[in-house]
């Protein structure tokens, strides 16, 4: 079985051309979607069920803006109390900037044996369409520092883009009374740090933000999350040392 799972935050614009990007594999029996969302206070959650429609969609939330780190966790709760081991979570953003013509390569390589399969804009190959020089500035200087300080072998941290396999996700939650406890955009760093500390098979794959798709704003606030990572750097040493 696959679990296709999608953050969402007042992403009713972008969920149309969602819908197109996923349908070839939401016409699949073995296929579920879960739309984990945050609080929306537009109309993502009453535009799912049309442009979504079949048996395997799912939309969770308690209808309060906690963090996608809150949205994901939820997610993947839902998933690992009736997902088998050998099945596997996709996750992306919900506004399209995940480059969907990479999906079939990640699914192919998870199906070598990897436990998590990540879309990297820093491997070779990768890069951004669009963007200013500062985030690209921040984003690569936080992800040196926190490679060098966790000893991490991969280039990309906190993308949401990736492939998981269920096993070793449930071998974090085993570990960890959370599997994710931070709410911010950190909670991707989080979690692929435990899964690396359970053994996890990890490898990347490049893929090009596609910026360009996007209708509206990023929802993350760039020096906010920069102030994340160092508040998280502190607290998870001092939890997990």
């Amino acid at each position: 079985m696959r679990y296709l799972l999608i953050p969402t935050y007042n992403e009713e614009a972008n969920l149309p051309g969602l819908a197109e990007d996923l349908r070839p594999y939401l016409a699949s029996p073995d296929t579920w979607l879960v739309i984990s969302d945050d609080g929306s206070s537009d109309r993502t959650r009453a535009v799912v069920p049309d442009l979504f429609p079949g048996e395997r969609v799912v939309v969770l939330g308690d209808g309060t803006n906690h963090g996608p780190g809150h949205a994901f966790a939820t997610g993947f709760q839902w998933i690992l109390e009736r997902a088998k081991d050998e099945d596997i979570v996709v996750t992306m953003e919900a506004d399209r900037t995940s480059d969907i013509r990479i999906l079939p390569d990640m699914l192919a390589i998870a199906d070598l044996g990897y436990d998590l399969v990540l879309a990297s804009v820093y491997a070779q190959g990768g890069g951004f369409q669009r963007t200013t020089f500062i985030r690209k500035f921040l984003s690569a200087t936080a992800n040196f520092i926190f490679r060098f300080v966790f000893d991490l072998k991969v280039s990309t941290l906190s993308s949401f883009y990736r492939v998981y396999r269920v096993r070793s996700l449930r071998k974090a939650a085993e570990r960890w009374p959370s599997l994710i406890q931070e709410s911010g955009f950190i909670c991707m760093l989080e979690l692929l740090i435990k899964l690396i500390r359970v053994d996890a098979r990890v490898i990347e794959v490049p893929m090009v933000l596609a910026s360009n798709k996007r209708i509206g704003r990023s929802r993350m606030k760039l020096m906010r999350t920069t102030l994340e990572y160092f508040r998280f750097l502190y607290r998870f040493r001092s939890r997990h040392a």
